[in-house]
């Protein structure tokens, strides 16, 4: 891997995880189009602790004030929240546990990946038609987004598009969603990203240097990436980004099929 092709996934990376249009998806085209090959997925792990740092980062006076809610009783919604977010992380530890090989397979497919690549567009477009409501958070639309980010394992389903898609149908209100599933993604990435950190030990003494490049860019582009979101939720274009979804499938399909 050169330092140009690590600036150019861990932007991917960084972009999409966020953004609702599958960053693996996105990594499994690119790499196939840069001839980029790793041992395992160890590049994928450095990108998302990027991504995850970023998400700390920009949430860091929510997550702190959902810390203290532990030790706090006088802040029962906050709480309350850290609950649904336990909830909503189980159906995707469970799936992930069950059919990890399956996964792992499907990313060698990129043809697979477009395909899916449609269905994330499908899932974007459909919030048009979501009912508009202000439905708090509660236990049912939290476990209806965590089925959702279990769907999303899946390469070339978005996760943040899944589960705010969701949400939305759920008729929670869209900031509400879209902030729920960036919480949503730190202990599914975290998670994930432990699960797999003994790969690390396989990384090249070479490569450190383009590894820590995709990580740092990764961790900018991600930062954008909230930002975006959380734009394009306050002003209704959240189902944009379908048309950018059924774009980079036709390429996909065009390309492997």
């Amino acid at each position: 891997m050169s330092y140009f092709d690590a600036i150019i996934l861990g932007a991917l990376q960084g972009l999409t995880e966020f953004l609702p249009v599958s960053s693996s998806g996105h990594l499994v085209l690119a790499q196939e189009i840069l001839e980029v090959k790793q041992q395992g997925i160890s590049f994928e792990i450095v990108v998302h602790v990027g991504s995850v740092l970023a998400v700390l980062i920009y949430f860091r006076a929510r997550l702190w004030k959902l810390a203290r809610s532990l030790f706090d009783q006088s802040l029962v919604s906050e709480r309350k929240v850290v609950g649904y977010l336990m909830l909503a992380t189980v159906p995707a530890g469970v799936v992930g546990l069950l059919f990890e090989d399956l996964f792992a397979e499907a990313f060698e497919h990129p043809v697979y990946v477009s395909w899916m690549l449609l269905v994330t567009g499908v899932i974007l477009i459909s919030t048009r038609w979501a009912l508009r409501r202000s439905r708090n958070l509660t236990w049912s639309p939290a476990l209806i987004m965590g089925f959702a980010q279990a769907l999303a394992i899946l390469p070339g389903i978005s996760r943040s598009g899944s589960t705010i898609s969701a949400g939305l149908h759920a008729g929670i209100k869209p900031s509400e969603a879209a902030e729920f599933s960036f919480l949503l993604a730190i202990p599914a990435i975290g998670g994930a990203t432990l699960l797999k950190a003994n790969q690390l030990l396989s990384v090249p003494p070479e490569q450190l240097g383009q590894y820590s490049l995709g990580a740092g860019v990764s961790f900018v582009t991600s930062m954008v990436a909230v930002y975006l979101v959380l734009a394009t939720i306050r002003r209704g274009c959240f189902q944009y980004f379908a048309y950018y979804c059924f774009a980079v499938a036709a390429v996909g399909l065009y390309l492997f099929l």
